[in-house]
C-alpha cells in the first residue's frame, strides 16, 4: 500500500500536467486602458475626488483562464469644492501618482463576454491625502498599494473590456480607482 500511493500520486500528477501544459495559450498582447478615475477614504465614500485613469499592462496567458499581467498605470483625482458648502472643514481625498505592479486575472473564457477578476500587489509614487470625519492622512513618495478589478472582457476575441478597477492604499487608509475602458493589442 505505501508503494501504490506515491505512485498514483505521481501518475495523476503527471495527468494533470499534461493537461494544463495543454491549455497553455501563446498570444501576448498589450492591455491599455483609460477611465475616469476616483479616490475616496475608506471611512467615508461621500467623500470622493474625481479626475483622469490611464492604465497598460502586458499580457502574459498561462492558460485560457489565467493570466499575468504586470502593469504600469497614472491616476490623478483630485476633490472639487463649489463656492456654496457650508462652512466647516473641507473633507477631500486626492491621488496624484504612478502606479506599478503586478496583478492575476482569472477569467471565464467565454467567446464575446468574459466575466474574470483581478488581485494583486503594487506600490504607487505621488502624493495620496485622506481627510475625512475619521481620517488625516497623507503621504508623499512610495507607498503599497493593492489591486481589485471586477470586469468583462467583450467581442469575438475578448479583446476590448469595460472594469471597475480599485487600488487599495492602506497607508492612507484610501481607495483609488476607475470605471474605464480597454482594448487589447496582440504582440505575436
Amino acid at each position: 500500500m505505501k508503494l501504490k500511493l506515491p505512485f498514483l500520486f505521481l501518475a495523476l500528477s503527471l495527468f494533470f500536467s499534461k493537461l494544463t501544459s495543454a491549455q497553455y495559450v501563446s498570444e501576448r498582447s498589450v492591455d491599455i486602458a483609460i477611465g475616469y478615475g476616483l479616490s475616496a477614504p475608506y471611512d467615508d465614500v461621500s467623500v470622493t475626488g474625481t479626475g483622469f485613469y490611464l492604465q497598460g499592462e502586458y499580457v502574459h496567458p498561462l492558460t485560457t483562464w489565467f493570466e499575468l499581467r504586470p502593469y504600469i498605470g497614472v491616476i490623478f483625482a483630485k476633490t472639487r469644492f463649489t463656492d456654496d458648502e457650508p462652512p466647516g472643514p473641507r473633507f477631500r481625498s486626492d491621488s496624484n501618482g504612478a502606479l506599478l505592479g503586478g496583478k492575476a486575472r482569472l477569467v471565464a473564457p467565454i467567446p464575446w463576454v468574459a466575466p474574470y477578476v483581478e488581485g494583486g500587489i503594487g506600490v504607487s509614487i505621488g502624493s495620496f491625502e485622506t481627510f475625512s470625519s475619521g481620517t488625516d492622512l497623507q503621504a508623499s513618495g512610495l507607498i503599497y498599494h493593492i489591486p481589485f478589478a471586477v470586469g468583462l472582457a467583450l467581442g469575438p476575441q475578448n479583446n476590448f473590456d469595460i472594469a471597475f478597477t480599485y487600488y487599495f492604499h492602506p497607508t492612507v487608509r484610501q481607495f483609488a480607482g476607475a470605471a474605464a475602458f480597454g482594448v487589447s493589442i496582440p504582440l505575436d
